[in-house]
């Protein structure tokens, strides 16, 4: 069974920072591509970060230089910093597990973040 279990999300003042983090199981995590997404009220869910098994990274421009995303292979474990948060990186953020190998993607449950203005 599946699991991608987020945590670190919250309430914070524009500005500020949070850490993200998104504890896998069930998966082979080190092969996967790990990714971070994000919805907003009334809005599509987009991409924020990736992190393929290689270690390559990308960003949305939105993002680009403010957040970083990494992965630590031995506890299975992706996060995401976000620094010089702003009110519109409110939103839902969701970890995505995909396995290029296989073509499965896994997503958590969501952890709300909200950056007050």
């Amino acid at each position: 069974q599946v699991q991608l279990v987020e945590s670190g999300g919250g309430l914070v003042q524009a500005g500020g920072s949070l850490r993200l983090s998104c504890a896998a199981s069930g998966i082979i995590f080190r092969f996967n591509t790990m990714g971070w997404y994000r919805q907003a009220p009334g809005k599509q869910r987009e991409l924020v970060a990736t992190i393929t098994s290689a270690a390559a990274t990308n960003y949305s421009d939105s993002v680009k230089g403010r957040f970083t995303i990494s992965r630590d292979n031995a506890k299975n474990t992706v996060y995401l910093q976000m620094n010089s948060l702003k009110p519109e990186d409110t939103a839902v953020y969701y970890c995505n597990a995909y396995s290029t190998s296989f073509g499965l993607r896994y997503w958590g449950q969501g952890t709300q973040v909200t950056v007050s203005s």
